[in-house]
Formats: C-alpha cells, sequence, structure tokens
C-alpha cells in the first residue's frame, strides 16, 4: 500500500452541475417521498430507530452549534473508522457535528462519544435526505465550517450546494471498487462531475484514487485508511481474553464468523458440521494427532435485525447455541460465561467486536463469502487472528490482498464446493499451531504496518485550509 506525502494547497473545486440530470435527480426523489417514509415504517418493525427523529431527516427542527466541523458517516463502520480522526479534533478543541444515516451508526457514536456529547462537544443528527429543500435547511441551520464525508459517501445535491457556497467539502477516508468506478461512468458527465465538485478526495490506496483520477478528479491524494488508526476497546480486549483463556484451558478452540451477511450463514454452518464430522472421524482412529476438543463457534451478524432469523437458522441445523445477551460476562466463575457442551455462540451485541476477536483463534470474516465486497478485516487482524476471506472482497480490495500477501490471511474461492473448501481450510488451520501463531505475528505486523491515516489525513486538510 503504497502512501503519497501531503500535497500543497488544493485550489477550490470548481462547480459543475448538471442541470438536466440533476432536474431528473430531484424529481425522483419527491415522486418516491411516500415509498421513502413507508420504507422507515416498515423497517421501523424491527428496529424502532427508524421511526425516531423523522423531522431531521427533512432538515426540520435542527437545534445544533453552527461553524462545527461536520464529518458525515453513514453507519457503524464508518463511524467507527471516523473515531480517531474525531477524537483528534476534540483534543484541538474543535466541535464537532456528525451526521449519520442509520439508527444503529447514530447508536454507535453515541456510544463512542458519550463524554463529548454529554459535554456539548460533539453533537448528532440525521443527514437530511438530498432534497434541494432539506439540504438547504440543513447547511443553513449548522453553517459549518468544514464538511468530511466518510468513505463513499457522495450525495449529489449536498455536495453540489456545498461546493456552490464555498464550504470545503472532502471526501475521506475515500474508497471506490472497481464495480463502483463502472456505474459512476455509465453516468458521463454527470457522474464525473459530482466527484470533480468536493474540494479534494482522500483515498484509502493507490487503485481508489487511480479510479478517482480516472473520473477526471484532480485533487485527489493517497493518505492510508482511517480503520488502520482504530485502536480496540481495552475493556473488551481483556474480557475476550479472559473468554480465551477459560476456552484454552479446556483444550477448546473458537472460530468467530464476524459480521456476516444473508446467505453466509448457511455456508458456515454446512462448513463448520462437515469440519467436525472430520474432526471426530480423525480423533477416532489409533495414530490421532489432534489433541484439541470440539472447537467452538461463534456467528456475529452484520445487521442486528437479523439475530432471531441467525438463531433459528443455527437451531434448525441440529446444533446447540447460547446467544452472548444470556453470558455473563461479569461473573468471576468464567465456567458461568459458556457451557463447554455449547457449540455455538450467537454475538447479538453491538459494538463488541474486540471481545469477540480477542477471545477467537481464527476469524471467518462475513460479507466475502456471498458477492458483498467483503467487511473490514483490520479489527481482526490488530487483535492478532488468522483471518479466512471469500472470494468476493472489491470493497476492500487492497487491504484484503495485502493481508494475502503478508501470511495473516487466507482466501477460499469455492471452485468446487464453497462449503467444503471452507471445512477444509478451518480443519487445517485449527490442527496446526504453528500456522496459526505465524499468521496471528503477520496479522499484528500488518495492522500496524499501516497506521498514521489520521495524522496525514489533518496535514491534508491543514495544508487546503491555509
Amino acid at each position: 500500500m503504497t502512501l503519497a506525502s501531503p500535497e500543497p494547497a488544493l485550489p477550490q473545486a470548481t462547480v459543475n452541475r448538471p442541470w438536466f440530470w440533476f432536474a431528473c435527480y430531484q424529481l425522483g426523489w419527491h415522486v418516491l417521498l411516500p415509498v421513502v417514509l413507508l420504507r422507515l415504517w416498515w423497517r421501523g418493525r424491527k428496529d424502532p430507530g427508524y421511526r425516531q427523529s423523522i423531522a431531521e431527516r427533512f432538515g426540520f427542527g435542527l437545534r445544533v452549534q453552527q461553524g462545527a466541523i461536520w464529518i458525515h458517516a453513514v453507519s457503524v463502520g464508518e463511524t467507527r473508522a471516523a473515531q480517531p480522526l474525531i477524537e483528534a479534533y476534540l483534543e484541538q478543541g474543535k466541535s464537532i457535528l456528525l451526521t449519520c444515516m442509520t439508527p444503529n451508526g447514530k447508536r454507535t457514536g453515541a456510544t463512542i462519544f458519550a463524554d463529548a456529547i454529554a459535554q456539548g462537544r460533539l453533537q448528532q443528527v440525521y443527514l437530511p435526505y438530498d432534497l434541494c429543500w432539506s439540504v438547504e435547511r440543513f447547511l443553513k441551520a449548522a453553517k459549518p465550517t468544514l464538511g468530511l464525508f466518510m468513505e463513499t459517501e457522495a450525495w449529489p445535491t449536498i455536495v453540489f450546494r456545498a461546493a456552490e457556497m464555498k464550504l470545503p467539502v472532502f471526501l475521506i477516508n475515500a474508497r471506490l471498487s472497481e464495480r463502483s468506478a463502472r456505474r459512476v461512468a455509465r453516468f458521463g458527465a454527470a457522474g464525473r462531475s459530482l466527484f470533480q465538485a468536493f474540494t479534494a478526495i482522500l483515498a484509502q490506496t493507490e487503485l481508489d484514487a487511480g479510479r478517482y483520477r480516472a473520473l477526471g478528479v484532480k485533487q485527489c491524494e493517497v493518505v492510508g485508511n482511517l480503520k488502520f488508526d482504530v485502536l480496540l476497546n481495552p475493556i473488551l480486549l481483556e474480557r475476550g481474553l479472559a473468554w480465551h483463556a477459560h476456552l484454552e484451558k479446556n483444550n477448546r478452540l473458537m472460530v468467530c464468523a464476524a459480521s456476516t451477511r444473508e446467505g453466509e450463514e448457511a455456508i458456515i454452518l454446512e462448513a463448520w458440521q462437515a469440519m467436525l464430522q472430520m474432526h471426530a472421524e480423525e480423533s477416532a482412529l489409533p495414530s490421532a494427532s489432534i489433541s484439541i476438543s470440539q472447537p467452538l463457534l461463534c456467528i456475529v451478524p452484520r445487521h442486528p435485525e437479523r439475530f432471531v432469523e441467525v438463531a433459528g437458522l443455527i437451531r434448525s441445523s441440529g446444533l446447540t447455541v447460547l446467544q452472548r445477551s444470556e453470558i455473563d460476562l461479569g461473573a468471576t466463575d468464567l465456567q458461568n460465561w459458556i457451557d463447554l457442551k455449547t457449540a455455538v455462540v450467537l454475538g447479538d451485541s453491538m459494538g463488541e467486536m474486540p471481545l469477540y476477536y480477542s477471545a477467537s483463534d481464527l476469524v471467518i470474516m462475513g460479507g466475502g463469502l456471498m458477492p458483498l465486497g467483503g467487511q473490514n478485516l483490520i479489527e481482526a487482524c490488530a487483535a492478532g487472528c488468522p483471518v479466512i476471506l471469500g472470494e468476493h472482497t472489491f470493497n476492500f480490495q487492497q487491504a484484503s490482498q495485502d493481508a494475502i500477501d503478508c501470511g495473516a490471511a487466507i482466501r477460499v474461492e469455492g471452485n468446487g464446493s464453497l462449503a467444503a473448501e471452507l471445512a477444509d481450510v478451518m480443519s487445517q488451520i485449527l490442527q496446526d499451531k504453528e500456522q496459526r501463531r505465524a499468521m496471528g505475528g503477520a496479522a499484528l505486523r500488518y495492522a500496524a504496518q499501516y497506521r498514521g491515516a489520521t495524522t496525514r489525513i489533518m496535514a491534508a486538510l491543514q495544508n487546503r485550509n491555509h
């Protein structure tokens, strides 16, 4: 992952709003407004947060401190990634306006920045929908001094309007997959003008920067990935390590299937049962070299609204399941944490990935077993976990390849049966202690190697504003 040093001060972006396309876009938004409201109500059946603060989504009722640095992080992953940057600004005495699009993103921000919110140094609201009048109300109410959009967020109305108001707006920690770049290119000049309207784009990798430059973005530099700078919660790490010690004492290993998406749990459970069958057969041989008890599987779905569904799927597979919400991690007797006969733990909690990772001997990273683009593997590596990746990691292309190249991760492609290949790879790693140790060490070195994006981003932004 090649990083470029910050460039000198950048000129203000040129606004070239494609008016015909933009009028069609606005018309579409207004026509679909009833559908948008119905979708909020529908999603609110499983998560009441979607039925709360609806006025904010249209720019109404905003009581926010003006002149703050505005950071937009769409949901949970982006909010966590923004944490090092937000904390750096808070340490400088800056006020932060943090916007999001999902209730889980808002809850994550409320948890991470609870102290700053209580002190009035950080405020949270939903980013209004990309309607011309709701965007106008938001920008007039907030009057931010700087706008920072995380990763892939590029809403035409708000980006163009901010540029017209001479408000510096950057796309930071930016990534653009090859698939997304092709989609943008289909819109021709209209698609290119959106990214050109940013004051500058600060990309994660040279691959991402190259795709933005191919869209005609002149002010683009590589600063690295903020997710490498996120420090794992020490309390959760400590609890996870104690959990791991409890399992290790009883000769068990744990595999964490992290951030799984719909369709992936079925593949993982099929692979798990196949691996357990192999384990049982090999353990019964006179020459068996396997000295570990039956391993434990922990499945942590990406979306909390699927917790009940996944619990049912595990039970229907014939495996016993214990839910994280049923485990008392405050118990002094570690035996109370988990019954050693339990086959699967369901991670039905939010914000506890460091706990699951530090308790694990191996991680299967979700989002890549199906064509969904993959999920962030950096936290798992920072916890020293070997990682198994699926074929479809196009949203984290460079980070995934770097992890594979340095020996921290292995990819399964399922040229035959994906479940069978996954079972083989899991069995191989679990049986080989030296391989797990080598991959874990490589994971720690990988996570440490690419830190520093926070410093580079702040330097680039300072150069622009001075």
